[in-house]
């Protein structure tokens, strides 16, 4: 995924990409579903992301561009 800003939150990240429709399932989803940022599990979802970051939602891996 490419992003235009120097990052991008980890809500925003989920909206972007389809997993959740509305900011406020975020933080349900992130309960419910395995979220990996550089290999380790998030619950924030506040989280910024950089480019260069590996993002793995449920099995889908995705990396943070510039």
């Amino acid at each position: 995924m490419k992003i235009r800003d120097s990052y991008i939150t980890l809500q925003s990240y989920l909206k972007f990409n389809g997993f959740i429709d509305t900011g406020a399932q975020s933080k349900i989803f992130l309960q419910d579903h395995d979220v990996l940022v550089n290999e380790i599990k998030e619950t924030r979802r506040g989280r910024k992301l950089y480019p260069g970051d590996l993002i793995n939602v449920d099995g889908t891996i995705d990396t943070i561009e510039a």
